[in-house]
């Protein structure tokens, strides 16, 4: 559905922080944070990831699935599949 990395990028397009997402999907901070805090794709209430989704999109975010093809005209960034991890 949301990976913990669209979900970053998706807030930094937006400019907005963890705490200003959680008002806007109507969630506590921690269940941002613990969803941040996953490792690709979230998993975890199906209800608070649809919020999280639903609140993104109303704020003008399309979230494009692997392989899917965007067709919103925005700008955006999107991740090569042969994208390679930085090294920290």
């Amino acid at each position: 559905m949301i990976t913990s990395a669209q979900m970053k990028a998706a807030r930094s397009l937006l400019g907005i922080d963890q705490r200003q997402l959680a008002e806007l999907a109507g969630l506590s901070l921690p269940t941002i944070q613990r969803m941040e805090a996953s490792q690709g794709t979230i998993r975890g209430n199906v209800d608070s990831l649809v919020k999280v989704v639903e609140a993104l999109e109303r704020s003008g975010i399309e979230l494009i699935g692997e392989g899917a093809i965007s067709y919103g005209g925005g700008r955006g960034v999107r991740l090569r599949e042969t994208a390679r991890p930085v090294q920290e």
